[in-house]
């Protein structure tokens, strides 16, 4: 590979007599991974459904291996939201960090959502993920990659570090930072990351992590834990970027990250500045850094990655303010210069206002008017499509925002947008009333857990319909609306039970009456249709359709 000179010099000072086994690795074919979606199906299920050649990632409980043939992001699974398709090495972040059920987790960098998806999966529906990134085109990604993967109890942000610390002072149980970098442990799996590389875009990172880790630290309630992450084997990006945090947040500890084969512990001889001629200055000083894991790709069967996990003491000295943004005219925050597609310098002022309005507008119409009481109509109408399908569990923790329905879980309802926060969305949106109707969103679609009641057309994967219903098409479904097919689909269940599957399938035949339809694939939802007659109209989101 073309690797900058740069680079190449730092690289062999850092790895010593490793580097030429480093540099081979460059000539080797890159992995690739899965990671399943345990809020949809277990790991088991998942090996005896996917039609994949899969090996277990080692560090991992819910990863696997997969071969480039397989061609998985154009499996109907995918579109089900089974799995999610992610670097190997990516996926240790969010196993490392000790996420339970009720936790209150924070995702500072969360974007396109390889580490919030996992995350929220860990969570299990229960306490409340704060998936956050600056860029609101990167945020969008985000977004739908949570709806894709049936998450409900997501607030997600498009806010810079500084607002979010100044609204969750001490609040959140885990933190996750996965911190922009300058992608070096990744110019395998993308040559341009290293076209694009130089010793000044390293600084500039490392100043930049710095003040979003200071931030996220003093969001950190006392005795939870912070995971701090790079794709970077820069030393000023990692080992030095923990020694600062260390100094300038008395009350946080590093603490050991589980091992595995491969893993390398960090080097506190990497904390001194000046680390490439080999000076002792903090060794001494931060002697946990050993407990830092880097991982190299001539070492592990994945991309270049590092971790550290650190604890927050239950008394101590508050966090004190970052240095790095000191002189700078925006004091804001350091990283909202970099977000390209939000304020951008040199942008007339007149258009700037009229974005400005426009944000305005849409957060007074997403918030929920708690002071106001409810149109009854409308959620009569979003009563009466729950009570269709069999899902009257939503309209327990049921927000109308004007005419739009969300389900906020309860545990979510102690943290309300307050005024100034940017975000796209909290809680699961369920859909519009429009008129005398109510259309279900793709979101609820995603989340739903079907069952017998639920009106469904369910497809096997092996059906070509699913791949024309994904392109948007309009699709014949008479075999599916008699008992007879309904009972022989029910024999061939591929699911997690053969009895969920069955029941599910019987009654897709049997509810032969017009109206929506949930679309699945053995048994997993993929979104919806309106049934007239024998003809399905597809109603699969447009902006999610198979190209």
């Amino acid at each position: 590979m073309d690797l900058p000179q740069d680079f190449l010099i730092r690289m062999k000072a850092l790895l010593g007599g490793e580097f030429p086994s480093f540099l081979d690795s460059y000539g080797e074919t890159r992995r690739y991974g899965l990671r399943v979606n345990t809020l949809k199906i277990s790991v088991e299920a998942f090996r005896s459904l996917a039609p994949f050649h899969l090996t277990p990632i080692p560090w991992t409980d819910n990863g696997f291996f997969y071969e480039k043939e397989d061609a998985p992001s154009r499996h109907p699974f995918y579109y089900a939201g089974l799995y999610y398709l992610q670097e190997p090495s990516a996926m240790t972040p969010a196993q490392v960090l000790p996420v339970t059920p009720g936790d209150r987790v924070l995702d500072l960098c969360a974007a396109p959502g390889g580490k919030a998806t996992a995350l929220a999966a860990k969570l299990a529906g229960e306490g409340m993920l704060v998936a956050n990134d600056i860029s609101v085109f990167r945020a969008k990604a985000l977004l739908k990659n949570l709806e894709l993967f049936g998450v409900r109890n997501a607030f997600v942000t498009n806010e810079v570090p500084a607002k979010l610390a100044e609204r969750y002072p001490a609040f959140f149980d885990k933190i996750l930072v996965d911190a922009p970098c300058s992608g070096e442990g990744m110019f395998r799996k993308d040559i341009a990351n290293a076209h694009a590389w130089s010793l000044d875009k390293v600084r500039e990172c490392a100043k930049i992590q710095k003040e979003i880790a200071v931030r996220a630290a003093s969001m950190l309630r006392p005795g939870g834990m912070m995971l701090y992450s790079t794709c970077t084997f820069s030393p000023e990006e990692d080992e030095q970027v923990i020694a600062y945090l260390l100094e300038h947040c008395p009350e946080l500890e590093l603490l050991p990250v589980p091992m595995a084969e491969g893993f390398e512990k960090g080097r506190p001889g990497l904390a001194e500045e000046d680390w490439m001629t080999g000076k002792a200055g903090r060794e001494e000083r931060f002697p946990d850094l050993v407990k830092c894991v880097r991982l190299f790709p001539h070492k592990i069967p994945g991309e270049g990655h590092f971790l550290a996990l650190l604890g927050k003491r239950a008394a101590g000295e508050p966090c004190r303010e970052s240095g790095a943004g000191e002189g700078d005219t925006d004091k804001e925050d350091l990283f909202a210069g970099a977000a390209a597609d939000w304020e951008k310098t040199g942008k007339k002022k007149k258009k700037d206002k009229r974005e400005k309005g426009r944000l305005q507008r849409e957060h007074r119409r997403m918030t929920p008017a708690s002071s106001k009481a409810a149109d009854r109509t409308e959620n009569e109408w979003v009563a009466s499509f729950l009570r269709e399908q069999n899902q009257m569990e939503y309209l327990k923790s049921l927000d109308m925002r004007k005419e739009r329905a969300y389900y906020v879980p309860e545990q979510m309802r102690t943290s309300e947008e307050p005024d100034g926060i940017r975000f796209l969305r909290n809680g699961l949106y369920l859909g519009e009333v429009k008129k005398d109707r109510f259309e279900p969103s793709q979101a609820l679609a995603m989340a739903l857990r079907p069952k017998d009641g639920t009106a469904i057309l369910d497809f096997d994967c092996t059906d070509e319909r699913i791949l024309r219903y994904l392109r948007g098409e309009t699709l014949e479904v008479e075999d599916l609306l008699t008992d007879e097919q309904g009972q022989e689909a029910s024999d061939q269940g591929c699911t997690e039970t053969g009895e969920r599957s069955g029941a599910m399938r019987k009654h897709s035949g049997s509810a032969a009456a017009n109206g929506w339809r949930l679309v699945c694939v053995n048994g997993f939802p993929l979104g919806w249709g309106r049934l007239t007659g024998s003809t399905l109209k597809n109603k699969y989101h447009p902006g999610w359709r198979l190209r």
